[in-house]
C-alpha cells in the first residue's frame, strides 16, 4: 500500500514536471510583438510572430516588445525663451520599435531616454526664439526636434515619425497683454475698414453726383441745340414764306409799325427809345400815302400849304 502511493507521488510529479516543460518550450509570439531570447544569459535570436519551441531552463524569454506605433505624451515643461520669457510646453512623441535586440540591450528604458532627450532639445531650440517666433514657429520646431530625435533614437533601435507641440502656455501677465493687443489691432482694422467704407461711399457718391452733372449738362446742350434749329427752321421758314409771297414796301413799313409799340409793352419798361429805321418806314408810309391822294392836293395839308394835317400818321405815333 505504502509502495504504490509512492508510485503515485512519482508519476504526479513527473506529470507536473512534464507540463512545466511543455509550457516553457512551447511560446505564442502574437502579431506586431516580438521576443527577445536569451540562452544561458546570452542573447540568441528574436522570436517573431508564431509557434516557437524554447529549451526549458536554458533559453529564457524577456518581454514581448510592441513593434506598433505608440503615441506617448510627456507632460509640461518649462522652457526659457530667447527675451527671458518662461513658457510651457507639452510635447507628443510618436515613435516606433524597429529592432528589438538594439531597443533591449542598448537604453536600459527608450521611453524615459526619448522624455529627457526630447525636453533638452526642445529646450535648446525654444532658447533661440523669442516668444512670437515661438508661437509662430511650430513647424519649425516640430522638425528640428524630429531631426534630433530620430538621430539620437536610431541605434537604440527606435524610430520617431512625428514631433508635435500640444501647447506652448506663456506667463498669464504676457497672456493678458497679448490679448490686449490683439483687441486694439482688430479695434485699429475695424477702424480702417468703417473709414474705407466711408471713403468709397463717397468716392461713389461724389462719382455719382458728377456723372449726373454730365449728363444734365448734355441734355441741356442737346435741349439748347434742337430749340436752335428749331427757331432756325422757323425763321427759315418764314424768310421763305416771305419771299414767296413777295411782299411790297407798302406791307413791311405797315408791319414794321405796328410792332414798334409791342416794344413798350410792360409794366416795367420807363424809357422807349424809337430805332433810327422808324423815318424809314415814316417815308415810306408818306409815299404810299402820296401815291393815293388826286392831283394838285399835297399830303401835308388840304391845300397843298405847309400845315400840319391831323390825319398824319405819325402824329399819332410820336
Amino acid at each position: 500500500m505504502d509502495s504504490n502511493i509512492g508510485i503515485w507521488i512519482v508519476l504526479l510529479v513527473l506529470i507536473i514536471f512534464v507540463f512545466i516543460v511543455l509550457v516553457r518550450a512551447v511560446r505564442i509570439i502574437p502579431q506586431a510583438r516580438a521576443g527577445v531570447v536569451e540562452r544561458l544569459g546570452k542573447y540568441q535570436r528574436t522570436l517573431n510572430p508564431g509557434l516557437t519551441i524554447l529549451i526549458p531552463f536554458v533559453d529564457r524569454l524577456l518581454p514581448l516588445l510592441d513593434l506598433r506605433e505608440q503615441v506617448v505624451s510627456f507632460p509640461p515643461q518649462p522652457v526659457i525663451t530667447e527675451d527671458n520669457l518662461v513658457v510651457s510646453i507639452d510635447t507628443v512623441i510618436y515613435f516606433q520599435v524597429t529592432d528589438p535586440r538594439a531597443a533591449t540591450y542598448e537604453i536600459a528604458n527608450y521611453i524615459q531616454a526619448v522624455e529627457q532627450l526630447t525636453t533638452t532639445t526642445l529646450r535648446n531650440v525654444v532658447g533661440g526664439l523669442n516668444l512670437e517666433e515661438a508661437l509662430t514657429s511650430r513647424d519649425q520646431i516640430n522638425g528640428q526636434l524630429r531631426g534630433v530625435l530620430d538621430e539620437a533614437t536610431g541605434r537604440w533601435g527606435i524610430r520617431v515619425s512625428r514631433v508635435e507641440l500640444k501647447a506652448i502656455d506663456p506667463p498669464h501677465s504676457i497672456q493678458d497683454s497679448m490679448e490686449k493687443q490683439m483687441r486694439a489691432d482688430r479695434d485699429r482694422r475695424a477702424a480702417i475698414l468703417t473709414a474705407e467704407g466711408v471713403k468709397q461711399s463717397q468716392i461713389l457718391t461724389a462719382e455719382g453726383e458728377r456723372q449726373a452733372a454730365i449728363l444734365k449738362a448734355e441734355g441741356d446742350a442737346k435741349a439748347a441745340i434742337l430749340r436752335a434749329d428749331g427757331e432756325s427752321q422757323a425763321i427759315q421758314k418764314v424768310f421763305d414764306a416771305i419771299h414767296k409771297g413777295n411782299p411790297t414796301q407798302k406791307l413791311l413799313a405797315y408791319q414794321y409799325l405796328q410792332t414798334l409799340p409791342k416794344l413798350a409793352d410792360g409794366s416795367s419798361n420807363k424809357l422807349w427809345i424809337i430805332p433810327s429805321e422808324v423815318g424809314e418806314a415814316l417815308k415810306g408810309i408818306g409815299s404810299v400815302l402820296g401815291a393815293a391822294t388826286p392831283d394838285g392836293a399835297s399830303p401835308d395839308g388840304a391845300d397843298g400849304g405847309p400845315g400840319e394835317d391831323a390825319a398824319s400818321p405819325t402824329r399819332g405815333l410820336l
